[in-house]
């Protein structure tokens, strides 16, 4: 059988926008830990727009969530250097950005839920028996992993995409882009790191249409929620319930899809076995249908959980400054075993 998974960096601009909101929500969470959040991005250019719903203790003002956004993008690495070395029609800058916010009052109809859901929701989770891949599945970790090892060179651009195709234990293709200028020898830096972090006698694709300049939100527009496979499983188990990331704890889009994880992860290593794991919520309610089984198909256990939003948050320590680091490398595996969902 054939599969695959692919991974994007954060310099992606849809994982840019991702990566905003979520710096953004940390810095409500640590001066009030019961901020009510769901703030969508995009990015395109010089541009971003902040458009969502705010209930918390505190208030910022928009001329500070600019400057939160600007920090967000420095962070990942678009700087001042980092233009003027790959050039200003190729890439942005933090300090260039303009920000508008469109912020209001999170409904209280939404907030009510904390006793139970806040919606109706389907969520599944995954845990491959592998110890060396954390627990995740293989093709999807050495994606990741070579993405990483590529976002961390000087040499190659931010944004960065990597896929692998395997059968079985095989590797049969390795297909990264990454941009790399023309006058370089990139092309060359990225095949090596390919061969030092992927072992194995494989097809490799650089940059299939010839050259990749142009990158970051210059070459392409970033929305929130739109890399979720990437953020999640790549190829390898469904995806449910809406985007995990624009959204504090109390979200089930959020807790019961890390949940999720949890009971997949725990069960995979008290059965030896892949685990599939799946959860079903209603709003206002606490109860949630759960049922774990392995690949085969066959049930290990399910029925009826009662999970209150609160109960989770504490749990899963979704009250704390979190979310950027989340959002970094995947929601699950090896760049987030410090998370109690992970342990």
């Amino acid at each position: 059988m054939i599969y695959f998974s692919e991974y994007v960096s954060l310099g992606h601009p849809d994982k840019m926008a991702d990566y905003i909101s979520q710096y953004i929500l940390d810095r409500f969470i640590e001066q009030d830990q019961e901020t009510k959040y769901a703030v969508e991005v995009q990015i395109k250019s010089n541009m971003v727009v902040l458009a969502g719903e705010i209930s918390s203790k505190v208030t910022f003002s928009n001329g500070y969530i600019e400057e939160l956004v600007r920090k967000a993008v420095r962070d990942i690495g678009y700087t001042r250097g980092y233009q003027n070395y790959w050039g200003s029609q190729n890439t942005i800058c933090a300090d260039e950005l303009k920000v508008y916010t469109n912020i209001s009052q999170q409904s209280p109809d939404i907030s009510q839920g904390l006793f139970g859901w806040g919606d109706q929701g389907i969520f599944y989770g995954y845990a491959e028996y592998n110890k060396d891949t954390a627990f995740m599945p293989t093709d999807y970790a050495y994606a990741r992993k070579l993405c990483k090892a590529l976002y961390d060179l000087p040499e190659v651009g931010l944004d960065i995409k990597t896929q692998l195709v395997m059968r079985g234990e095989s590797i049969l293709k390795v297909i990264v882009a990454a941009p790399v200028l023309s006058n370089s020898d990139g092309e060359a830096i990225v095949r090596d790191v390919i061969n030092k972090n992927i072992k194995g006698q494989y097809e490799v694709v650089i940059n299939g249409t010839g050259k990749y300049v142009k990158h970051g939100p210059i070459a392409d527009c970033g929305t929130t929620g739109r890399k979720l496979v990437v953020d999640f499983y790549g190829g390898n188990c469904q995806i449910g319930g809406g985007s995990p990331w624009t959204k504090d704890g109390s979200k089930a889009d959020l807790a019961l899809n890390l949940y999720a994880r949890k009971l997949a992860k725990q069960a995979a290593i008290e059965n030896h076995t892949s685990v599939y794991t799946s959860l079903a919520c209603c709003i206002g309610k606490q109860d949630v249908h759960y049922c774990i089984k392995t690949v085969e198909g066959e049930i290990i256990e399910e029925g009826l959980l009662v999970l209150s939003p609160k109960d989770l948050i504490a749990e899963l320590r979704l009250n704390k400054p979190i979310y950027a680091s989340m959002c970094k490398w995947g929601l699950f595996g090896e760049y987030q075993l410090d998370k109690n969902w992970e342990k």
